[in-house]
């Protein structure tokens, strides 16, 4: 995911989040009926140049973040590789993430835009590892796998409201999204933004799961916050 940090799919802004946006503090929207049509002739196979999730291969994202267990990295990488699912020239994206300057999980993700801007996510290979050796992938799903369903890692053009399912693979993956505003501003430890998109994303599958996320145009992923745990962008590469 997406990027997803090892507090779940990374964000609550803390106190200043519950100004910013006190109408969502209740219990979480859904969104309906959620079965999309996959046709391969809708996607375009490359995404480039979604302004909130670009993905220009060669691309390399570095994070880094505090959590109760400790230091936390996130390297997400654009590769040059592809793989068809449904029909659907995908891009291999690597997640590679660190606790305490060990690895301990490694994720190949599988990502799509179509011809009209919006980034679909099509699943991921997920390798835990515990003290160096790989543990277990449970949380792996492909897309027409065991009723699993591509979901919608961030739309061409959001609006404050939208709610969508990121990943649907029952009992695996349900990740979900509601876009909070498209005119915020963020500071992380690479730079400040503004005109960013900011999210509120969230599980049926793990209670509390809420966090926020900051999207930068050009960029992507800035900044994931949950409770007292955050991540942030420290570097940009290609």
């Amino acid at each position: 995911m997406v990027s997803r940090a090892r507090f779940p799919r990374t964000t609550a802004w803390f106190l200043a989040a519950s100004l910013l946006f006190p109408a969502f503090a209740s219990s979480e929207p859904k969104p309906k009926g959620w079965n999309p049509t996959i046709n391969p002739a809708d996607f375009s196979g490359v995404a480039e140049d979604n302004q909130y999730f670009p993905l220009p291969p060669g691309r390399v994202l570095l994070y880094r973040g505090t959590s109760k267990d400790g230091t936390e990295t996130l390297e997400f990488e654009v590769t040059n590789r592809t793989k068809t699912i449904l029909g659907v020239t995908t891009t291999v994206v690597v997640e590679r993430h660190g606790l305490n300057g060990e690895i301990v999980e490694i994720s190949e993700n599988w990502f799509a835009q179509d011809k009209n801007g919006d980034v679909w996510y099509f699943g991921e290979f997920s390798q835990e590892y515990q003290n160096g050796a790989p543990a277990n992938s449970a949380g792996s799903w492909e897309a027409g796998v065991n009723g699993a369903l591509p979901g919608i890692i961030m739309r061409a053009n959001p609006q404050a409201g939208d709610v969508y399912f990121q990943e649907f693979a029952p009992g695996v993956a349900q990740d979900q999204a509601q876009v909070m505003s498209t005119s915020g501003t963020s500071t992380v430890l690479q730079g400040s933004y503004s005109g960013v998109l900011e999210t509120k994303e969230w599980t049926s599958l793990e209670p509390n799961s809420r966090e926020r996320k900051a999207y930068a145009p050009g960029i992507g992923l800035i900044l994931e916050e949950k409770g007292q745990e955050r991540l942030e962008l420290i570097e940009v590469r290609g």
